[in-house]
């Protein structure tokens, strides 16, 4: 299939490449334009008593003032504000009010006896933003000119002005995320130049993978994933753009030098330039299309998340890597098969030249002759780190971990935190609303004073029809409840679930009481994420166990390559965890670490063992035993995986740069994982376990069988060149 797939594409190649233009341009014209989502809650199912908290509170409080910005004033030189600082605020105030900004409906006047932190030196004002507004770019343009217009007004009057809040959080977080995709690119496109250059001593070889990846796959892919947001009302992420650079220029790179190993390998056999590329597409089309098989069943299987980032960040990357192994199997073969092969390799003069590759070679003799002490130590250091990972903690601050420490909203809601109460920034909402009777006074105390004495509340405010937190029917009320810990925190967590409980019990006879606000938020999304451990990773390990065995025609060999990148996940997860929760003191890692893991080095590490065993398949059936085989495979395997997996690993490090934790984690996570997954799983793992089971990894099939599919085994017919003419003697 895929060698006449190589002999069409070379002999229609203009007309491939052709096509290719064509449909990506139709594509990007043509796709809808995508905004991403900020808000946490917006990615929770509707069942979650957060999310019916919030639609509870639009039913009963249709006007209600949930601040989507806070301005925070301070004197310049740390004092306590005076009388003439009050006077200087409330012209801010009046100014931004008076300046109608576009989608900002209130700006709440300081009030000297409530609005002040504890110690006088810090005053808050709290503005409300046009709630429909909050996933348009006019809810974030709103915090970008009360910063501008408020900087303005307090110039010149002592006062220190800072916004802070949701709105100006999601203004932060546009910001760093467009300033991550810049470095994200950036960093990713010299390094795939660099190291490919360097890996083919040649300049075109170095620009080939780029050009194929970001000026055809990325373009592609970006307008089918919008397609498909659209038509199946998916969510998308900020984070969405940064990792889709990673996922289509690395899987791209990958791609192309599994092709272009195989091609060079061709040409210096002696084949044309047009068979060269038939053959190679032939010889490795099958482990392209079988590792992006299996990397996209696994991203698309996040479709069963419970989470809104997960449902659309999955269906999106597994488009992406389809879309770009189909460039690979197509696009890439057509333009090699234009370009003549010294310009490909040029200005290098030795490509033609067979390389020794004595590292591999002797790495292949290693494995070989000692299969396994090789699987006993690389097992064993996979199992030591994965031992780590059991100290694993999770953490939700999600905005502040996505953002340096220094934007504008961080260092707000940390002032906040200090200023008022570790709660203050945040406040949770419990609302009791009755199906008979309206509320009443005492209902309501007693209600109240039963919320106070749960361990971790700060306060409760209590509802007045003053205060407008009783609903108009009188038969809902709106409890504020302040935490002593940060709301993201996991102490804040518990303590929302203890909320909730007593909360529950304590509700009068025909009434209910349901818990919102963020906290609550993070306590369902954890609730959410353990939904999703336990139905998503075991899916998506049996259909890529199921593709494994259609690939390996074997039942036995995908059991151990799968448990090979589970120990790998454990190994990366307990990295991780020793890095930054023991030697850097975090207080744990971000709760959506574990699903990236997953995404990327258990899909994508599946790669580098099905190019591996893949090979060792090959040379098993051109006779030679397990434990030759899998000597050779990694030789000739070896610098592929070693290339594609240093290449990759690399590009994910580049996420270190951008400066937040988040970052800092998911960079150091993913190019430790690939790491292994190519440096020790791939390398030595897989291949040594392989030559201890010999012909029983094969086990019902015969697929290492040297007459195996020559016959009318159903197998890949013998490879010939794009005439009919029988491959070169030698290594096929």
């Amino acid at each position: 299939m895929f060698h006449r797939l190589g002999q069409f594409v070379v002999r229609r190649a203009w007309w491939v490449i052709a096509a290719w233009v064509v449909a990506m341009l139709a594509i990007v014209m043509t796709a809808p334009k995508v905004t991403s989502q900020t808000d946490e809650s917006a990615f929770l199912p509707k069942h979650y008593e957060s999310i019916q908290a919030a639609q509870l509170q639009e039913r009963a409080f249709p006007s209600s003032f949930t601040p989507a910005a806070l301005l925070l004033f301070e004197r310049n030189d740390g004092q306590a504000l005076n009388d003439a600082d009050q006077a200087s605020m409330d012209k801010v105030v009046k100014g931004l009010t008076d300046a109608h900004i576009p989608a900002v409906e209130t700006v709440v006047p300081v009030d000297p006896k409530t609005s002040k932190s504890k110690d006088g030196k810090y005053a808050l004002s709290m503005v409300a933003i046009d709630k429909t507004k909050m996933q348009s770019e006019e809810y974030t343009e709103a915090a970008k000119k009360l910063r501008s217009e408020g900087t303005k007004l307090a110039d010149g009057s002592g006062l220190k002005f800072q916004v802070g809040g949701g709105a100006a959080s999601a203004l932060d977080q546009n910001e760093s995320s467009g300033a991550t995709d810049a470095i994200v690119m950036l960093g990713s496109l010299l390094l795939v130049i660099l190291i490919v250059g360097v890996i083919f001593r040649s300049i075109l070889a170095g620009i080939l993978p780029v050009i194929l990846s970001l000026a055809i796959a990325m373009p592609v892919s970006n307008g089918l994933i919008a397609d498909a947001i659209k038509m199946f009302d998916l969510k998308s992420s900020p984070m969405t753009s940064a990792i889709l650079i990673i996922v289509v220029l690395g899987v791209g790179t990958d791609y192309f030098l599994f092709l272009a190993f195989r091609y060079r390998e061709r040409l210096r056999l002696g084949e044309d330039r047009k068979t060269a590329v038939a053959n190679a597409v032939g010889r490795v089309g099958e482990a392209i299309a079988s590792a992006a098989g299996a990397v996209a069943v696994a991203f698309a299987v996040l479709i069963l998340s419970s989470l809104g980032m997960f449902t659309a960040l999955g269906p999106a990357l597994a488009i992406a890597v389809v879309a770009t192994a189909l460039v690979s199997l197509t696009l890439a073969p057509a333009v090699l098969a234009v370009i003549p092969s010294r310009g490909v390799f040029w200005p290098g003069k030795k490509w033609m030249q067979e390389p020794k590759n004595a590292r591999f070679a002797a790495l292949g003799r290693i494995t070989g002759r000692k299969p396994g002490l090789v699987a006993l130590v690389s097992g064993g250091v996979l199992l030591m780190l994965a031992l780590a990972g059991v100290n694993y903690n999770g953490t939700y601050d999600l905005a502040g971990s996505s953002m340096p420490k220094g934007k504008e909203s961080i260092v707000v809601e940390e002032k906040l935190m200090t200023a008022f109460s570790a709660g203050a920034a945040d406040p949770s909402h419990v609302f009791l609303t009755s199906s008979g009777a309206k509320l009443n006074d005492a209902a309501i105390k007693d209600f109240a004073d039963k919320l106070q004495g749960v361990p971790g509340v700060a306060s409760v405010v209590a509802p007045t029809a003053e205060a407008k937190t009783i609903s108009a029917d009188g038969a809902t009320g709106d409890f504020t409840v302040l935490l002593k810990d940060v709301p993201a925190s996991n102490k804040a967590i518990d303590t929302i679930q203890k909320v909730r409980d007593t909360a529950h019990a304590s509700a009068p006879s025909d009434s209910k009481a349901l818990v919102g606000g963020v906290t609550a938020v993070y306590k369902d999304i954890n609730t959410a994420m353990v939904h999703d451990y336990t139905l998503v990773f075991p899916i998506a390990a049996l259909l890529i166990m199921i593709i494994l065995g259609l690939q390996l025609r074997s039942v036995v060999a995908p059991w151990y390559l799968m448990a090979s990148v589970g120990l790998g996940f454990g190994a990366t997860l307990g990295a991780t965890t020793l890095l930054f929760q023991n030697v850097k003191g975090e207080p744990g890692l971000m709760f959506m670490l574990p699903i990236f893991i997953y995404l990327f080095v258990v899909a994508i590490g599946t790669d580098y063992n099905i190019l591996i065993i893949a090979r060792l398949r090959e040379e098993a059936r051109e006779g030679r035993n397990p434990r030759e085989a899998a000597s050779e495979a990694v030789k000739h395997g070896g610098p592929t995986v070693a290339a594609a997996g240093f290449i990759l690993a690399a590009s994910f490090a580049t996420f270190m740069l951008a400066g937040n934790v988040l970052f800092m984690e998911l960079g150091f996570s993913l190019a430790f994982g690939i790491v292994l997954a190519a440096f020790v799983m791939a390398m030595f793992f897989t291949p040594a376990l392989t030559a201890l089971l010999g012909h029983r990894a094969w086990w019902p099939g015969h697929a290492d069988s040297p007459d195996h599919g020559h016959g009318h085994g159903g197998g890949p017919a013998p490879l010939t060149g794009t005439h009919g003419v029988p491959e070169p003697a030698g290594r096929r």
